[in-house]
């Protein structure tokens, strides 16, 4: 009879095989998943509606830049991140210049992290999902685009995003 610990890695050798095949297309999935996400923070602030409890995003983000945050040149900036979480969201998604997007969102969600914690608490608009978000931006800046990018395919694009891994 065959130890415990054989018959395991046995049973885990298909797992592990399809998890191998499926990976490039998971990997996928999250970063057009990831680019949807942020793509429903951006459209409210261009298109001036109401995004949950905010009756103007856009505003709120000016707000949030000039008040919280101290910086100069709130509206413009406002103008950016609404840019960066709008048309970058789908630069994201489709995988195209996809570490330099990440690399942007990974210092925007780094500077909502600093305006707004060190609250942790879900119910009080904490920085868990910033902090979240961070960390997967970050994990897509050295990851790249993957297998189903475009930017694997636009070869000026994989440049730009220093030849994403497959």
């Amino acid at each position: 009879m065959a130890p415990v610990s054989s018959q395991v890695s046995r049973r885990a050798s298909p797992l592990r095989a399809a998890a191998a095949r499926l990976e490039p297309a998971a990997y996928a999935l999250l970063r057009v998943a990831f680019g949807a996400i942020l793509f429903t923070h951006g459209l409210p602030k261009a298109l001036g509606t109401s995004h949950g409890s905010m009756a103007d995003p856009m505003a709120g983000s000016i707000r949030l830049i000039d008040q919280v945050m101290g910086l100069p040149f709130a509206p413009q900036l406002a103008v950016l991140v609404m840019l960066l979480e709008t048309v970058g969201a789908v630069a994201l998604a489709a995988g195209f210049c996809t570490r330099w997007v990440a690399l942007a969102f990974t210092l925007e969600m780094i500077g909502i992290c600093v305006a707004l914690g060190p609250t942790w608490p879900w119910i009080d608009r904490g920085i868990e999902y910033p902090v979240l978000m961070a960390a997967l931006a970050a994990y897509v800046v050295v990851r790249g685009g993957g297998a189903y990018a475009v930017d694997g395919r636009v070869p000026w694009a994989a440049s730009a995003s220093a030849a994403s891994p497959s």
